[in-house]
C-alpha cells in the first residue's frame, strides 16, 4: 500500500519552471530560530540580499542617468529658437549630404548596411567591452540555470525522501496497533485456555510478552530513527529554498541584464554581435580609406559641435554621427522610443533590486519582531554587516 501511494505521491510532485525562477521565497516554518547556527545563518542570507540588491542598483544607476541625459539633450534640441535650429540644421543637412554622397561612392554589394553600420559606430567606444560583458553574461546564464536545476532536483529529492518518512512513520503506528491487537488477542485466548480448558500456559504467556516486547521495541527505534531523519531533511529543504533564493536572484539579474544588452546592441546572441562587430571593423577601415580626403566632414562636423555646446547639451559630439535625427522627426521618434525601452528595461531591474532589498529588509524586521529575545543579536549583526560592506 505504501509503494503504490509514494509511486503516485512522486508524480504529483510539482515542477518549477525557469519562469518561477525570480520569486523570492522566504520560509520561517522550517526555521528552529532557538538554533544560533539556524537563525544567523538565516539573517545573514536576508542581508546578503540586501547588500548584493545594492550593488546591483548602483551599476544600474550610472547606465541609467546617461540614458536620461540623451533624452534631456534631445529636449534641449527640439526647444531650440528657430533661427538657431535652421543653423544646426544647415550643418546636419550638409553632414548628411556628404555622408550619402561617400555611401554612393563605396556603393558595394556585401557591405554592411547603413542601419547597422551606423548603429555599431554609435555604440563603437562601448561595443568591445559590452560583447565581452555580453558573452560573461550569457556563460554565466548556463551556469546559474545548472544551479538552479541542480537545486531544484535535490529539493525535490529531499521532499520526496521526508513523503516517504511520513508514510513510514504512519505505517510503524499501524504496526504496532496491529501488534498490540494481536497480543491482546493472543492473550486472551491463552486466558481462555488456562482458566476454561485448564491448561497450563505460562510458557505461553512469556512467549506472548517477549514477542510483543521485541516488536514493539523495533518499532520504536525505527520510529525515532524516520522521525529524526525527517527533522534533518526538513533541515536540509530549508537550506535549499535559501540556496535557491540566493541563485534566484542573481538569476533575474543576469537574466535583465542580458535582455538590455541585446535590446541595447539590437542583436539576440553574442555570437552574432561578434559576427556583426568584425564586419563593422572591416566595413569601417575601408570607409575610413575614402573619408579621408574628405576634409569638408571635419569642417562641419566642428561645427555642429560648436553650436550645440552653447546650449545645455550634454554630449553634443553624439549627435555628429546623427544628422539625420535632427532633420528627420520621424528618426528623432525611434531613438527617444529606443532610449524610453532602454530606461524601462533599467528602470525595472531598478525597482526589482529595490523590492529584494526591502523585502529582505522586512523579513529581518519581522523576525525580529516575532523573536524580540534575539532583537539585540540581530541588530548587531546587521551593524556588523553594514561595517563589513
Amino acid at each position: 500500500m505504501g509503494f503504490w501511494k509514494n509511486l503516485f505521491r512522486r508524480k504529483a510532485v510539482k515542477e518549477e519552471y525557469e519562469e518561477e525562477w525570480d520569486q523570492v521565497v522566504y520560509s520561517r516554518d522550517r526555521v528552529d530560530f532557538r538554533d544560533e547556527e539556524q537563525r544567523s545563518r538565516y539573517i545573514t542570507n536576508c542581508l546578503e540580499q540586501m547588500a548584493e540588491a545594492s550593488q546591483e542598483i548602483e551599476l544600474l544607476t550610472g547606465e541609467y542617468t546617461r540614458v536620461t541625459s540623451y533624452l534631456t539633450d534631445m529636449e534641449e534640441i527640439e526647444a531650440l529658437p528657430k533661427q538657431d535650429r535652421n543653423e544646426i540644421n544647415t550643418y546636419a543637412r550638409s553632414l548628411l549630404s556628404l555622408e550619402q554622397e561617400r555611401e554612393r561612392y563605396l556603393g558595394r554589394k556585401n557591405r554592411m548596411n547603413d542601419g547597422d553600420y551606423y548603429q555599431m559606430r554609435k555604440q563603437e567606444n562601448e561595443l568591445e567591452e559590452g560583447l565581452s560583458k555580453l558573452k560573461q553574461a550569457e556563460e554565466y546564464g548556463e551556469l546559474i540555470k545548472q544551479d538552479m536545476r541542480k537545486l531544484e532536483r535535490e529539493r525535490q529529492a529531499y521532499e520526496f525522501r521526508r513523503a516517504e518518512l511520513e508514510v513510514a512513520m504512519q505505517n510503524f503506528r499501524g504496526m504496532a496497533v496491529i501488534f498490540m491487537t494481536a497480543f491482546a488477542v493472543c492473550i486472551v485466548m491463552l486466558l481462555i485456555l488456562q482458566f476454561g480448558f485448564e491448561y497450563d500456559t505460562k510458557l505461553g504467556m512469556l512467549l506472548a510478552v517477549a514477542a510483543a516486547a521485541i516488536a514493539l521495541t523495533a518499532l520504536c527505534v525505527r520510529f525515532i530513527d524516520a522521525d529524526k531523519e525527517r527533522d534533518s531533511v526538513a533541515s536540509g529543504i530549508n537550506r535549499l529554498i535559501q540556496l535557491q533564493n540566493k541563485v534566484k536572484i542573481r538569476y533575474v539579474n543576469n537574466r535583465n541584464l542580458v535582455d538590455y544588452y541585446y535590446l541595447k546592441y539590437n542583436t539576440d546572441s553574442a555570437a552574432k554581435l561578434e559576427k556583426k562587430w568584425v564586419k563593422y571593423q572591416q566595413e569601417k577601415e575601408e570607409r575610413r580609406q575614402y573619408a579621408e580626403a574628405e576634409s569638408k566632414m571635419e569642417y562641419f562636423q566642428n561645427q555642429l559641435v560648436s553650436k550645440l555646446s552653447k546650449f545645455k547639451i550634454n554630449d553634443p559630439e553624439r549627435w555628429v554621427g546623427q544628422p539625420g535625427a535632427l532633420l528627420d522627426k520621424r528618426e528623432m521618434v525611434e531613438i527617444r522610443h529606443d532610449l524610453i525601452l532602454r530606461r524601462q528595461s533599467l528602470r525595472k531591474q531598478m525597482d526589482y533590486n529595490n523590492n529584494i532589498g526591502e523585502n529582505a529588509r522586512q523579513e529581518v524586521k519581522a523576525v525580529a519582531k516575532q523573536f524580540p529575545m534575539y532583537t539585540a543579536e540581530i541588530l548587531e549583526m546587521v551593524d556588523r554587516y553594514d561595517r563589513q560592506n
